[in-house]
């Protein structure tokens, strides 16, 4: 006669069955939504790791235009060190150098407005002599490894890509975190599951305290 099953089992199992489901709904969603991130930083993560070994491009180009009178009266009415340029004028500028400008802030000194605008993968000035009303642009571009490189960074990006790495690191930490309790609902039946994640600590902590000087 086979022994009956325990009267705990029944819920065990259904509470197993339930924490299964639940950590894989989590798990896929959270995998889908950082997916094309994670193969992004991966990518970067090698550039980045051999940028002396990879050769970039830096394509430079140069403009001088000159700025309309009542323009240039508007930067003289100024008067602070460090303010945005009046809307008109960065509309101007944006429309003649085929550039956005924003509202980042401009330098002001004496007889000359100066304008940096670093971005991903590259890096542009515009000077202006309030004197004269000549302005003069440049903008490097460092090719599209540089590029993705920086969005890795976060470097010279905005905001809005800073609150998408936000969204994305969570997404990532979400996908680890249902991961290792699916690996320890599955570890039974899976021997190699924590010598695996145990390896994955003790390898980049060794090279941490043995090889890096």
């Amino acid at each position: 006669m086979s022994a009956l099953p325990s009267p705990t089992a029944k819920p065990a199992a259904a509470n197993r069955g339930f924490w299964l489901r639940t950590l894989h709904q989590w798990h896929w969603i959270s995998s889908a939504v950082c997916l094309i991130g994670m193969l992004l930083f991966a990518v970067t993560g090698i550039t980045l790791n051999h940028a002396s070994q990879i050769e970039g491009t830096h394509e430079v180009s140069h403009r001088q235009v000159q700025l309309p009178d009542e323009q240039r009266e508007k930067l003289l009415a100024i008067d602070a060190d460090k303010a945005p340029l009046p809307a008109s004028t960065a509309a101007w500028l944006g429309r003649e150098l085929g550039i956005s400008i924003g509202r980042r802030e401009a330098e002001y000194s004496a007889g000359e407005v100066y304008l940096s605008m670093p971005g991903p993968g590259s890096d542009a000035w515009i000077a202006i002599n309030t004197d004269d009303g000549q302005v003069e642009f440049e903008q490097t571009k460092r090719g599209a490894v540089s590029y993705l490189n920086d969005l890795h960074k976060g470097r010279n990006t905005g905001p809005a890509w800073g609150w998408f790495l936000d969204v994305f690191a969570v997404a990532c930490l979400v996908f680890c975190i249902t991961g290792l309790f699916l690996l320890h609902l599955h570890a039974r039946q899976r021997t190699l599951t924590w010598p695996l994640v145990g390896l994955g600590l003790v390898i980049p902590v060794l090279i941490a305290l043995l090889l890096i000087h």
